[in-house]
């Protein structure tokens, strides 16, 4: 495998045999201090380039780059699909190489570059041709740090975990287990995450970021909670997947709680209270029930209430 230090010669002597490139600047994870480094981190870089034209008609000047197991090149992409893509100005190949680096590159003219910069505190120049390129603030994440949530964001964050939950259980009950899945998932999941984010912040003054899809988690949580957090995950069996949910109910409501307590904002006790009562419901409902409701609703002052 090629060594940081031969990629970047790499990187940068491509770009200066080839007039079209005029300046070179890198932004994801390899600017960011604060981000682990392993093996599998990319190379995000940008060739700021007179025209995208010229390296589109032929691909044969990535060779260069070593032998390539595949690639995408996600604009092109978007275009074939009939989605919004400016290829004048912005193009990208993202390139897997046989040796295991990982090389996603993109082509942008220099008045695209010049706006993209200017929105992205995690990037830096690399060569600049010209003198072309705008000066580039010191390399911070304070962008993706985790926000402090005012109350609005709070409730619908905890409204949408809540509703979500009506959806989860009639599904466990038809024992649709894709549709489940896709709901815990792409919907409940990140109202968790966001909740778990936010008392993060509070543990460290909101000055982290918990990465993309909350990958950092295990680093900046508890490790008692980070249990909890991973046994809300389940294979795609009925039994498991009713006790993932029934964890994650338990930690979001726990997480809610403090966080509230902490920041001085409201929690909806009721709507949670009356979301396990549905979810339980429907954990007990037998296939051939006529009604949804088959137990009992308990009163505000019942002490078992759900």
């Amino acid at each position: 495998m090629r060594s940081e230090q031969e990629m970047y010669d790499l990187i940068l002597e491509v770009a200066r045999r080839d007039e079209r490139i005029r300046a070179v600047y890198q932004n994801g994870s390899r600017v960011n201090p604060n981000a682990p480094r392993d093996i599998f981190q990319d190379y995000d870089i940008v060739y700021v380039v007179k025209e995208t034209a010229s390296f589109r008609r032929q691909e044969r000047w990535l060779d260069v780059f070593g032998k390539r197991l595949y690639m995408q090149k996600p604009e092109e992409m978007d275009a074939m699909l009939g989605k919004e893509a400016d290829l004048e100005h912005c193009y990208g190949y993202l390139m897997q190489f046989s040796d295991g680096n990982r090389l996603d590159l993109h082509l942008q003219t220099l008045c695209y570059s010049r706006r993209e910069i200017v929105k992205d505190k995690l990037c830096r120049t690399l060569l600049d041709k010209d003198g072309a390129l705008p000066a580039i603030p010191d390399v911070t994440d304070r962008d993706y740090w985790v926000k402090k949530p005012g109350q609005a964001q709070f409730s619908c964050c905890c409204n949408e975990f809540w509703w979500l939950m009506n959806n989860v259980a009639k599904g466990l009950w038809r024992k649709e287990i894709p549709y489940v899945i896709d709901m815990l998932e792409r919907y409940v999941r990140p109202q968790l995450v966001a909740m778990l984010s936010w008392y993060i912040g509070i543990q460290t003054g909101f000055s982290c970021s918990v990465g993309k899809s909350g990958k950092y988690l295990q680093r900046l949580l508890p490790p008692e909670c980070w249990e909890r957090f991973v046994q809300t995950y389940s294979a795609a069996v009925i039994p498991q997947i009713w006790r993932a949910v029934f964890a994650m109910c338990d930690l979001f409501e726990e997480t809610a709680l403090l966080v509230a307590n902490a920041l001085s904002l409201c929690y909806n006790q009721e709507e949670g209270s009356n979301s396990r009562f549905f979810l339980e419901n429907a954990y007990c409902l037998p296939q051939n029930a006529e009604d949804v409701i088959q137990t009992p609703f308990p009163s505000k002052g019942d002490k078992n209430r759900i």
